[in-house]
């Protein structure tokens, strides 16, 4: 078991580097990074002197190691100025920006929010992305397998039939459209539900609703498919043989036998409700992680931006290590490379 973790455990570093990697080229690729964090009409000047502060001037290599281990490793930072003329006449003295690299968590300073840490900004607002994911997750589960189950049990029935039916819409219904839909009904017509923000569970009913269709009518399929397999195998006909209850065959043997791929589809879950959550919360001002992505972008806070992208992907690393290990409790043939 321990060498299964430790190749798991080396294969999700490996994840990691290679997601603040890409962040760093994105960062690269979308233009000069001095000249996006100024305004349009900022002059050449001003540009140059935010180049030499961030140290975006140096080479490509030396930036890279300097976003992940800041000014140690490149000698950077420490001592190094800036010489430009001040508005009122004179020269300035501009230090560097030191950078302790993210590895310490330190992706600079966002853009918006003076002086904040883009790091602590993303911290800041996760809790409510959390609320919601979590809202999103239960309503998909728990519906899923109950509507799962039934329609396996009745296989052929008016209940399955209509089920399927809605299983396919789900899975067919943009979320933006989706969401737009239950403001106007809930909202508009009835007034039953507040149509943005946060604050009560009132407020958490649609943008959950939203955010967890799609898994809801995912996880339906493969339970009901998973289950009819199962019912149809030899050890559950030897296990009703025995006498035993048909909720005890259906919970204890056959239920037992889908978990690993309802487990696989469920870490995947995880990070579709972190990629739809930017769409969700958008529509319903839910004040998470999410949203604070495309304000980000649209003002140009880049620092906030790959914050919250390395974020994102280390969430979702550590949920498909902890899959990986939930396999092999349930599974020891995973675990030994069987």
């Amino acid at each position: 078991m321990w060498r299964y973790l430790l190749r798991r455990l080396a294969q999700s570093v490996a994840v990691v580097f290679g997601v603040l990697l890409l962040v760093f080229l994105i960062m690269q690729l979308t233009g000069d990074p001095a000249a996006l964090m100024l305004p349009p009409d900022s002059p050449g000047a001003d540009i140059e002197r935010a180049r030499i502060m961030y140290g975006l001037d140096r080479p490509l290599y030396v930036q890279f190691v300097r976003f992940l281990v800041g000014d140690i490793a490149t000698g950077g930072g420490a001592g190094r100025t800036v010489r430009t003329f001040a508005s009122g006449g004179g020269w300035l003295e501009v230090p560097i920006k030191p950078r302790k690299g993210v590895i310490r968590g330190d992706f600079g300073e966002s853009l918006r929010y003076r002086e904040q840490p883009a790091l602590a900004v993303v911290i800041e607002r996760f809790p409510r992305s959390l609320e919601l994911m979590v809202a999103a997750f239960l309503y998909a589960v728990v519906l899923s397998l109950v509507f799962g189950l039934v329609c396996a049990l009745r296989q052929g029935s008016l209940l399955d039939q209509a089920v399927r039916i809605l299983a396919i819409l789900g899975q067919s219904v943009p979320s933006f459209w989706l969401g737009l839909l239950l403001i106007i009904v809930f909202s508009v017509w009835l007034g039953w539900l507040p149509a943005m923000g946060s604050g009560t569970w009132w407020h958490l009913v649609m943008p959950a609703v939203t955010l967890g269709s799609l898994s809801l009518a995912r996880n339906t399929r493969l339970v009901r498919s998973g289950m009819l397999d199962a019912l149809g195998e030899d050890y559950v006909r030897t296990a009703r043989a025995k006498g035993l209850t048909e909720r005890l065959v259906v919970a204890k043997h056959a239920l037992k036998n889908i978990a690993i791929p309802l487990v696989t589809l469920w870490g995947l879950d995880i990070g579709a409700l972190f990629g739809g959550a930017v769409i969700t919360e958008s529509i319903f001002a839910w004040p998470g992680t999410g949203r604070l992505v495309i304000e980000s972008v649209t003002r140009r806070d880049f620092p906030v931006v790959q914050a919250a992208v390395f974020f994102i992907a280390l969430v979702f690393v550590l949920v498909n290590l902890v899959v990986d290990l939930i396999y092999g409790w349930l599974d020891p043939r995973v675990r030994l490379g069987r």
